[in-house]
């Protein structure tokens, strides 16, 4: 968690004009008035606990960024943090494992906010250990990097230029509802790699599918993305599990077969 703590009427004018609410719309969502928001936001006024929890419901803001809030008003966190609970920490970690090994065999992954991979499965290690430079591994591998790199596996998807836009579209969205300095420097990265010009997917399908050559094999693979659906917890909140899953029959072969 960051320990730098900015007053919490600087946090929530900042996060309201990135949402692009008056202070009026903003009072009206928190029910509130527009003149106590005022005083918060100058610092006339010391938000409740109430107040800071009702505001930040109001901005749609992460978890993390309502600890903040609640500090930068002198108040408690309401949130634990199982990056700094070394037991909570393991728990979490157990439980991912339980869900990737389920997947099976299809590859999944889990990844955190800024698309930093945080768990794998077995699937995943074998195409990536197979695909990618090792020196692309060192941890942390970022899954937006690791794909794009010249030495990553764009060198192997068929649909490369598709895809690519895909990955930028995803970056671009999480910086526009959680900007940071880490998602802006990934996407410059990215937007860096050398690519082909854009293409649009070919064919009549419901999604957008990665196709991967592998050997003499190209697999076919959609992608799904499941979060946890109540989170009480800061690094659960910003947790994304990634499945990818066989768009036809000779990828689920293969899956299959390599996982025996």
């Amino acid at each position: 968690m960051n320990t730098t703590t900015e007053h919490a009427g600087v946090m929530i004018r900042r996060w309201r004009r990135c949402r692009r609410l008056s202070q009026l719309e903003l009072s009206e969502l928190a029910g509130t008035s527009t003149r106590h928001l005022s005083f918060v936001e100058t610092g006339r006024a010391t938000p409740s606990r109430e107040m800071v929890l009702r505001l930040a419901g109001a901005l749609g803001v992460s978890l993390r960024e309502t600890n903040q809030m609640l500090l930068g008003a002198g108040l408690a966190p309401a949130y634990p943090d199982a990056r700094v609970d070394h037991a909570a920490r393991a728990a979490l970690l157990d439980l991912l494992d339980g869900v990737l090994a389920g997947h099976l065999p299809n590859p999944a992954l889990v990844l955190d906010a800024e698309f930093d991979v945080v768990a794998t499965n077995t699937a995943v290690d074998r195409l990536l250990v197979t695909l990618v430079d090792p020196d692309l591994l060192d941890p942390p591998v970022n899954v937006v990097r690791v794909t794009l790199h010249p030495r990553g596996l764009s060198r192997h998807l068929v649909n490369l230029g598709p895809w690519r836009a895909h990955l930028l579209r995803q970056v671009r969205q999480h910086a526009a509802t959680a900007p940071s300095a880490s998602l802006d420097a990934l996407l410059a990265d990215a937007e860096g790699f050398p690519h082909p010009e854009h293409a649009e997917p070919r064919g009549g399908t419901f999604a957008l599918p990665m196709q991967l050559r592998v050997e003499d094999t190209t697999l076919s693979l959609f992608s799904t993305v499941a979060t946890f659906g109540t989170p009480l917890d800061v690094a659960a909140s910003e947790l994304a599990i990634e499945t990818f899953l066989p768009a036809d029959t000779t990828t689920r072969a293969w899956l299959a077969a390599a996982d025996t």
